[in-house]
């Protein structure tokens, strides 16, 4: 697939809604920027794509999620940012942490996760943010946001992730679903919905294989009546610019920016989520300290 799609649907008698994305260019985009091992592409790459689901669930253009997962494995801290439409960014503080295959003979996500805690923290455009938090049970992504669902904000969820990593480290394939029972759920729906999801073997497998989203989508609600709402493309987009970490280095404050002009040399920074490098020179740090003079 040469994009990177979204799709969204419901079953017809409004028992359960999905959204299932095609994200591997997102992956590719995201290993080329970062440097990722082939463990870390599936990890980062897993993470990429649950925040790219959960973010299609806002409701608002100007709403943002951030999905963080803080455990103690040797991916250190992993954080994707995604808005409502599920564009997504993302980084591990460790992006080159590689282990040996897991006693299944596959990548080992949850090993480099590790245990810790996830935290998912939704910008709703109120004065403050909501900050859900739930343990990290596996570390293998998926069960670790359906456990988030079902604790933190009781809603009956599955999510099925993964990502194929090649042998150059580039991403064959990756993508996912995220199914939600809604209320009052008809038993019958749910037992078929059940039995659809089972007999999925491996999400990436399906997209490996050329199903596109809506098929996927198909698959899960095989034998149920569902519409479908949409199919858009997603992409791996980073939000930062200049103006940003102009303001960023402004907010240190006058004798942090009077320490840095000391030091008679630019100042460098460099974007989290998408290496870009912004310069700011002598003459702009002297601007910064009387800005902050004010």
């Amino acid at each position: 697939m040469e994009k990177s799609i979204s799709a969204r649907a419901m079953t017809r008698d409004g028992s359960a809604m999905i959204i299932a994305a095609d994200t591997t260019k997102i992956v590719q985009r995201a290993r080329e920027i970062h440097g990722l091992s082939k463990t870390m592409t599936a990890a980062l790459g897993r993470a990429l794509t649950a925040a790219s689901l959960m973010g299609a669930l806002l409701k608002s253009e100007n709403n943002t999620l951030t999905l963080q997962f803080r455990g103690d494995g040797p991916a250190g801290t992993v954080c994707c940012v995604s808005d409502c439409f599920g564009n997504v960014r993302g980084y591990a503080d460790n992006p080159a942490a590689e282990l040996a295959p897991n006693n299944s003979g596959k990548l080992d996500v949850g090993g480099a996760i590790g245990r810790g805690t996830m935290y998912v923290i939704k910008d709703l455009g109120m004065e403050e943010p909501y900050v859900g938090l739930s343990d990290i049970v596996s570390g293998e992504i998926a069960e670790d946001v359906t456990h988030y669902y079902a604790k933190s904000e009781q809603v009956p969820t599955v999510c099925a992730l993964g990502v194929r990593v090649n042998r150059d480290y580039s991403c064959k394939a990756a993508g996912g679903f995220l199914v939600q029972l809604l209320p009052f759920s008809d038993d019958a729906t749910t037992d078929r919905l059940e039995k659809n999801i089972s007999e999925i073997q491996s999400v990436s497998g399906l997209l490996a294989d050329g199903m596109t989203p809506e098929q996927v989508i198909g698959k899960v609600f095989d034998g149920i009546e569902f519409d479908m709402f949409d199919s858009r493309e997603i992409g791996y987009r980073c939000t930062c610019d200049r103006e940003k970490y102009y303001r960023a280095l402004l907010s240190l404050g006058k004798d942090e920016l009077t320490r840095l002009l000391q030091e008679g040399k630019p100042v460098e920074t460099v974007c989290s989520f998408c290496a870009a490098k912004y310069v700011f020179e002598q003459d702009e740090i002297k601007r910064m300290i009387t800005e902050a003079k004010k």
